[in-house]
């Protein structure tokens, strides 16, 4: 008997140390940490050469070239290394997906069109493998986004070190997310050639029929006395108290003027999600105090007639006309490139900090958790990445450290066993 249990316990140490990576989530910090001798890019553009960072209890107490530490202290002597806020992976499917072409897998769609009522958050996979992935270059936190039908329910912001979606909360239901239909005809022909459908038509009538919904829904909410409790109306309650803001996903000029047309009937924090053409109206983005999530800045341009590099550029005209933006990435996966995206968006007009902040501050003040992330400044919580080289440069990034709310996580992740498998296989050097 003990020698069968000697063996069973044999093979699953064998199995956890190269099949599958078994992260435990870290512990609360419990004594003050000093990050010395590092650069510091503290997120709002400023950078402080050869600077320490302190943070205790989770929080950053001090940041700049003349920290001294004090007695009880962790000091961990960076060498130079550079010190950046964690990034920020806005509008993702992280924890809601694991296997794309396994639908059990797959808890991101809700059925039926309208559904504000939907909340991400308690679908979030806190055991997913990918989260290991994303922290191991730099990103985490993440705002978990709901998709299918029009109105597709509540996104929350979440930290990428949790036992379950409770611990995992960072902002809870922060924005309301409305898919504009695609308001462009391509032409009418399927299968079996010319369709009779319309599909400006009906992604016109689509938007009527959520525009009658939320003033219906406003309707209800400003009466004290019901017959009967709505649970879709009532879940509309935080975004008219504008407590939440209303995400709407769209690409072209004739979509975002619908996002705008709502912003000013429903009196409503609008964000725009996508934005492919939002280089195009900026004067009434600024106006309007309209922010934009730009997705998947690594693509081909939106129509045929723009430059072939217009995607690259647009974050910088976005920041040249004062539009607030941040970054964001299409999927899951794909998140773990977020960072070298931005630096994409540096070759082509944004400075180097100002490309940091399109993934960090820029995307905490779009997400409403500014005040306590984002940047490396006092009062903060210490979400902290530590990288040997630049962190938007795929090639010298190497992530040595990371912290969430002081806490030092885990960087290790199921691919980076398999390298050092077959290392030892092949015994490469």
């Amino acid at each position: 008997m003990k020698r069968s249990i000697y063996l069973l316990a044999l093979a699953f140490s064998a199995s956890s140390a190269y099949a599958q990576e078994t992260i435990l989530p870290a512990r609360p910090q419990d004594k003050p940490v000093y990050l010395t001798n590092a650069v510091i890019h503290v997120g709002n553009g400023q950078v402080i050469e050869n600077g320490t960072i302190a943070f205790a209890k989770g929080k950053i107490t001090a940041v700049g070239a003349g920290v001294s530490a004090s007695g009880d202290a962790t000091v961990l002597d960076m060498k130079g290394q550079h010190v950046y806020p964690g990034i920020i992976a806005p509008d993702t499917k992280l924890g809601l997906v694991e296997f794309e072409s396994v639908r059990a897998t797959i808890d991101a769609r809700e059925v039926g069109e309208i559904n504000p009522s939907i909340r991400s958050l308690i679908s979030y996979n806190t055991d997913s493998k990918v989260i290991n992935t994303l922290r191991s270059n730099g990103i985490l936190l993440a705002q978990v986004t709901p998709e299918g039908g029009i109105v597709s329910g509540t996104s929350s912001v979440v930290q990428l070190d949790a036992w379950n979606w409770e611990d995992a909360a960072y902002k809870t239901d922060n924005a309301l997310h409305f898919f504009i239909p695609r308001l462009v005809n391509t032409g009418g022909r399927g299968f079996r050639g010319p369709q009779p459908r319309d599909p400006v038509k009906e992604g016109l009538e689509k938007v009527e029929a959520v525009r009658v919904f939320f003033r219906e829904a406003k309707a209800y909410l400003q009466e004290n006395k019901h017959a009967a409790t709505n649970i879709k109306f009532e879940a509309m309650r935080r975004l008219f108290n504008r407590e939440q803001k209303l995400f709407i996903h769209c690409e072209l000029v004739k979509e975002m003027l619908i996002a705008i047309d709502f912003a000013k009937e429903f009196n409503m924090e609008v964000v725009i999600v996508g934005g492919a053409d939002s280089w195009q109206i900026t004067d009434l983005l600024k106006q309007n105090n309209i922010a934009v999530v730009l997705t998947q800045p690594h693509s081909l341009p939106l129509m045929a007639d723009d430059d072939i590099d217009q995607p690259y550029k647009t974050a910088a005209q976005l920041q040249k006309a004062g539009v607030l933006f941040c970054l964001s990435n299409e999927g899951f996966w794909q998140q773990r490139n977020l960072g070298f995206e931005a630096g994409t968006a540096s070759a082509f007009g944004l400075s180097r900090e100002e490309a940091l902040s399109a993934v960090t501050l820029n995307a905490a003040k779009i997400l409403g958790i500014d005040k306590i992330t984002g940047s490396l400044e006092t009062g903060k919580d210490a979400n902290i990445a530590v990288s040997t080289g630049d962190m938007l440069d795929m090639k010298s990034s190497v992530i040595t450290r990371a912290f969430i709310q002081g806490r030092e996580i885990n960087l290790d992740n199921k691919q980076h066993q398999l390298y050092e498998k077959y290392q030892q296989k092949y015994q490469i050097k």
